[in-house]
């Protein structure tokens, strides 16, 4: 499990290689600070990895203690990141 920040948490993502986890750590930020942003009681966002071949994300954000979850799958890690993160803003 990696901890961005206190409220960022990826989970299977431990296996990626270096210059992955940077454009990672940018897609992640940029979405957790447009739902810090625009909805106050924001208290964690947290995505897994759930499967390789193909990609498989799943997204949880937790506002005013209520979870609220996205999930989306494509052959390309950075496709369905930003996918799961989409859906899961727009559900907000």
């Amino acid at each position: 499990m990696i901890q961005l920040g206190g409220n960022i948490t990826l989970d299977g993502f431990q296996r990626r290689d270096y210059a992955e986890l940077i454009v990672i750590k940018k897609i992640v930020g940029r979405y957790a600070r447009q739902l810090s942003d625009s909805h106050a009681g924001f208290e964690s966002l947290t995505i897994t990895l759930d499967k390789e071949e193909p990609v498989s994300i799943q997204t949880t954000a937790v506002i005013k203690s209520k979870k609220t979850e996205a999930n989306a799958e494509d052959q390309n890690l950075f496709i369905a990141l930003d996918a799961a993160l989409k859906k899961l803003t727009t559900t907000l």
